[in-house]
């Protein structure tokens, strides 16, 4: 762990998991067996990462997030806070379904709102949103906006996080995007 590494005494971190430099882990986080975190990654209080669980550089995850095993999140992913991760798609907890975890991945640069549940086995997106409080069933594309329980396709977002008009030019930063095959693209 590199000298610009923060980790908040009340945390709890495994022996063998992996903090990249710069990162900040704060109170009552927990970081399981073989956890590997990127550089200047942001873990807010009382997250739960579990067992084998990646994060790539420069995420950001709020407070009372829990990312169980089978979950990767790419590059620069924020997680809202109370986001939840599921792994096992018909859990019984008198039933042992580890050999039946589910792989999640969350791609560069999505962002997750706050309460948002994301079901085991789906894909978000790189630079896709997810609304606060969606509840996720399928695998959401690049850019796309979804809401909703069960969360829906109801548009798409620029790079940058905004809402794309019938014009498709980011109203933040003007960076341009096209229909392909039914989907975004950046230009």
């Amino acid at each position: 762990m590199s000298s610009d590494t923060f980790i908040h005494s009340t945390a709890i971190v495994a022996e063998d998991a992996a903090i990249g430099s710069g990162s900040k882990v704060w109170h009552f986080t927990n970081i399981l067996s073989g956890a590997y975190l990127g550089e200047y990654c942001v873990v807010g209080q009382n997250v739960m990462i579990g067992n084998n669980v990646t994060l790539g550089n420069g995420c950001k995850i709020q407070n009372n997030v829990s990312l169980y095993t089978g979950v990767t999140l790419e590059d620069d992913v924020f997680c809202g806070p109370s986001a939840v991760f599921t792994n096992v798609i018909t859990p019984r907890a008198f039933i042992n379904r580890k050999e039946e975890f589910h792989k999640t991945l969350v791609c560069r640069g999505a962002s997750i709102g706050a309460n948002a549940t994301i079901l085991c086995g789906v894909t978000i997106g790189a630079y896709s949103l997810v609304a606060a409080g969606a509840v996720v069933t399928k695998s959401v594309p690049e850019y796309g906006l979804v809401y909703g329980n069960p969360a829906k396709l109801q548009g798409w977002v620029s790079k940058a996080g905004e809402v794309l008009k019938d014009d498709l030019i980011c109203p933040r930063d003007g960076s341009k995007y096209i229909y392909i095959d039914g989907l975004i693209k950046a230009l």
